[in-house]
């Protein structure tokens, strides 16, 4: 019989990745009420100070210690690499995670069952290993992604050296068709950033398990080539999303006021009528992009929603477009389709409410992880334009790797800060197929929505292979049974 047992949880700064978290947390509470979690937060030096009420958790057997302030990196590097940036960050505050784990150990009567770490948090791993406590990542993208990690030490052992956007595609085992090296995150063809994640990938294996949010029904070949070897077990626990849009509720985006008036414009639209085009939480355009997007939905003749945001300064997040700015940038036949309600600007949206309206019929996104698997949860099609970070591999699986397609490509390569504007003659071409003739890709998409929510049903894949890991975790059994979790 297991006793009373805590787990740390210590997630990178971003909001999608605490939420993802802080979702995880509330599942091992749910799944077994003793466990109690303690969630350690990191803070960017520049994000404005928090209330106590941005800290309080739905649960009262989940908590958050914020870590002291520590010396950050050099503020130019935020700018030129946010990975490496974030990655060094995190190292400085090896110090405090010990000191947290040594005040649980000496104070409290619960047993540490274990660390779980996300990505950029690999040198927690080594110190839970160093300590004698079990540690397990946490990786909130995809398995073929977590994959290609896993694989970086090999391919630089391979060139002696980085990736070039010139190199010839490459064989990852994660992935079943080659990858173009035109596609590898910006960050990676850095050379900070690169060797920020060839050592993150160096670490995975030092973990106990791996955990990824995502299902076996949806990366069958990529979690498959996880199995053996150096990894460790994997445990496919997803899809783990934020439905209850928490992550909206914690930057402070959206005002009440805000959100009715997008629902109630919503609530007006016939079913499956709206593309939604949506960015992320650092997501941004400038008028010449937002001028071509103007033009390809006007040509459209499709009913939209449209989430934009302004480029922050510097420093700090994307900030919602005033009225009088949003008038002046865009043509004046736009505005007026704005003015008799076939289309809809908004700064920061909801997006778990708005993908599960019957209004929508489709999505333009950036394709974040997160949002990938709302839309798919949802049963909505998405159109790619990856922005920033993984996005173009994740993108790049959508249209090329899975199985049941459920994308419709627009872009593969495109990267915000690229120079690159994308024509309003792409936007307009996708999103008519997408609208016009895509009944056949919703239907799959609906499919694939339906092997979501079973996933996480008693007896589905996720749902067995999360079993597994409290078996491991809490020390009454391991390892994930694979003849249950559907030959993954």
């Amino acid at each position: 019989m297991m006793k009373k047992s805590e787990v740390i949880l210590i997630p990178s700064p971003g909001a999608g990745h605490l939420v993802s978290f802080l979702q995880l947390a509330r599942r091992l509470v749910e799944w077994d009420d003793r466990f109690s979690v303690t969630i350690l937060l990191i803070k960017l030096p520049f994000d404005p100070p928090k209330s106590a009420s941005d800290e309080e958790a739905s649960a009262a057997s989940i908590r958050y210690i914020t870590l002291p302030d520590v010396e950050p990196p050099p503020i130019e590097l935020f700018t030129e690499n946010w990975e490496k940036y974030v990655s060094d960050l995190i190292k400085s505050h090896l110090s405090g995670v010990r000191d947290v784990i040594h005040n649980f150990l000496s104070s409290s009567s619960a047993a540490l069952a274990g660390v779980i770490v996300d990505l950029f948090c690999t040198p927690f791993i080594d110190l839970a290993n160093e300590l004698g406590i079990p540690s397990y990542l946490f990786y909130t993208s995809s398995a073929a992604l977590c994959g290609y990690m896993l694989y970086l030490p090999s391919q630089f052992d391979q060139l002696g050296r980085g990736i070039k956007e010139s190199d010839p595609d490459s064989i990852i085992p994660s992935f079943k068709n080659p990858y173009p090296s035109k596609l590898t995150p910006p960050f990676m063809l850095q050379e900070g950033g690169y060797m920020a994640f060839l050592e993150h990938g160096r670490r995975f294996p030092g973990a106990k398990g791996i955990l990824i949010n995502t299902f076996a029904e949806l990366e069958p070949y990529a979690l498959g080539s996880l199995r053996g070897g150096e990894t460790p077990p994997v445990y496919p626990i997803g899809p783990i999303l934020d439905l209850r849009g928490e992550a909206h509720g914690r930057l402070k985006a959206l005002s009440p006021d805000k959100h009715d008036r997008i629902m109630g414009w919503l609530n007006r639209q016939p079913e499956s009528s709206v593309v939604f085009l949506c960015f992320g939480s650092a997501g941004s355009m400038l008028a010449p992009q937002m001028r071509e997007v103007a033009a390809g939905l006007h040509r459209s003749g499709v009913r939209f929603l449209w989430a934009v945001r302004k480029p922050p300064p510097k420093l700090g997040r994307p900030t919602d477009y005033t009225v009088d700015e949003l008038k002046e940038m865009l043509p004046a036949e736009f505005t007026a389709l704005l003015e008799e309600g076939t289309g809809m600007i908004c700064g920061w949206a909801p997006q778990t409410e708005v993908l599960a309206h019957d209004a929508v019929g489709g999505f333009v996104s950036h394709c974040g992880w997160n949002s990938i698997l709302e839309s798919l949860w949802f049963g909505r099609p998405i159109v790619t334009w990856p922005m920033y970070a993984e996005q173009r591999c994740n993108a790049f699986q959508l249209v090329k790797e899975m199985e049941s397609a459920v994308a419709v490509e627009l872009s593969l390569d495109y990267h915000k800060d690229g120079g690159r504007i994308v024509g309003a003659e792409e936007l307009e071409r996708a999103i008519r197929w997408l609208m016009d003739e895509g009944d056949e890709l919703r239907k799959r998409t609906k499919e694939v929505a339906d092997l979501s929510r079973r996933a996480l049903m008693k007896g589905g894949s996720s749902f067995i292979s999360f079993g597994s890991f409290v078996k491991d975790i809490s020390g009454v059994g391991g390892g994930v049974d694979e003849e249950n979790i559907g030959n993954v």
